[in-house]
């Protein structure tokens, strides 16, 4: 058969063929625990009845209309999700994907401010399209593509808050992951993220966080801003929201909602129905199914029992865990594959990235350490 498609992804070798719970199985019946989730997607893991009994409801009630016409699916999706967050968003924006979230998010910062300047974090990543890439750490010199970047970045340590004296009264917005998932499960912390607050406060610069990764809970909160207790401007969010159904929201503070005029923003799938619904049935698992606990408690289990073998440490925070490895972990993924248990890596070569479905278990844990203890090199 010949391949149609672009040749752009780096592909494991396992064909998937269907899957259940936390576990992945190829075409001939092999079974593979899936630590990755799909890149953090996966919250729910695969088959889970709510999400599914959700979508296959709304598609047979109507599986779209547009934005111009109101529906209450799409407004009950809003308020669950801004109650879910426990924060004080005034409106919420749905679009398609986390790197779309960021654009606007980016749109709204240069639309308050009147500002043409941002600020990212070195290693951090945030999209593919031009303003999002913009902000990602390496796109420039690896792949961005684009002729010209559309407005000024400075890249500031995610470590030394002395370079937090680059934001001024010409910056717009700083984002930052608070756990930067590509830069390999990194817990930003409390004490640097609450000096980047205090920062744009004195600066009157938005303060973004792009949770599309580490938000929806997989931190075992909310979303990051619930964990380190800081307050940002904006929260962008995708992935676990939509548990493999593309969608994504920009979630706002007051600050921002009153800059919101008609046209402002756009889009023509962003807030469907069926991506609502799909928001609605991935909070209420969380919720009735006490899932953020469970991430809570089983990540605390993977940081007791799954230093062994190569790993030698951990980082990040809940179900968006970096172990690291004295080899390089893409030897220690591949090694692991051979025994069943699907991995990431990350753009630190001695990390290996956990981003499991939230329903994992200790014995799901206990596999994997298994695994990781009869490792030798």
């Amino acid at each position: 058969m010949h391949d149609y498609l672009a040749p752009v992804f780096a592909q494991y070798p396992l064909p998937v063929a269907r899957a259940e719970g936390v576990w992945l199985y190829t075409p001939d019946g092999r079974r593979v625990l899936d630590m990755y989730g799909g890149h953090a997607v996966a919250a729910l893991g695969y088959g889970h009845k709510g999400w599914t009994d959700a979508l296959i409801a709304q598609a047979q009630a109507v599986n779209f209309q547009t934005n111009a016409v109101p529906m209450d699916v799409r407004l009950r999706a809003a308020e669950r999700l801004v109650k879910f967050s426990g924060l004080p968003f005034e409106r919420v924006f749905f679009v398609n994907s986390g790197a779309e979230a960021n654009e606007n998010a980016l749109k709204m910062a240069f639309t308050v401010t009147g500002r043409s300047e941002v600020i990212a974090l070195e290693q951090g990543w945030h999209g593919r399209t031009p303003g999002a890439a913009a902000i990602t750490w390496g796109a420039m010199e690896k792949w961005y593509g684009y002729p010209r970047t559309p407005f000024d970045v400075q890249f500031v340590s995610r470590t030394d808050t002395t370079g937090l004296a680059t934001i001024t009264e010409k910056t717009a917005a700083v984002f930052v992951e608070p756990v930067q998932g590509v830069g390999g499960a990194f817990d930003i912390g409390t004490s640097f993220l609450q000096a980047l607050r205090k920062r744009c406060d004195e600066t009157g610069t938005m303060l973004i966080f792009d949770e599309v990764q580490c938000g929806m809970g997989r931190t075992g909160h909310p979303f990051g801003a619930n964990l380190y207790g800081v307050m940002p401007d904006m929260i962008t969010t995708a992935k676990a929201l939509g548990n493999g159904f593309p969608c994504s929201a920009l979630l706002m503070s007051a600050k921002v909602s009153k800059a919101i005029k008609l046209d402002a923003m756009g889009t023509t799938f962003g807030g469907g129905p069926m991506a609502c619904a799909v928001i609605e049935a991935v909070i209420e698992a969380i919720e009735s199914e006490d899932l953020l606990a469970n991430v809570r408690r089983v990540s605390q289990y993977i940081r007791d029992t799954c230093i062994v073998g190569p790993v030698i440490g951990h980082q990040g925070a809940g179900f968006l865990t970096g172990l690291k490895t004295r080899v390089p972990a893409k030897q220690v993924q591949q090694a692991l594959l051979a025994q069943d248990i699907l991995t990431g890596t990350s753009g630190d070569p001695n990390v290996l990235r956990l981003l499991p479905p939230y329903v994992l278990k200790e014995a799901d844990v206990d596999f994997l350490a298994a695994a990781l203890a009869r490792l030798t090199f």
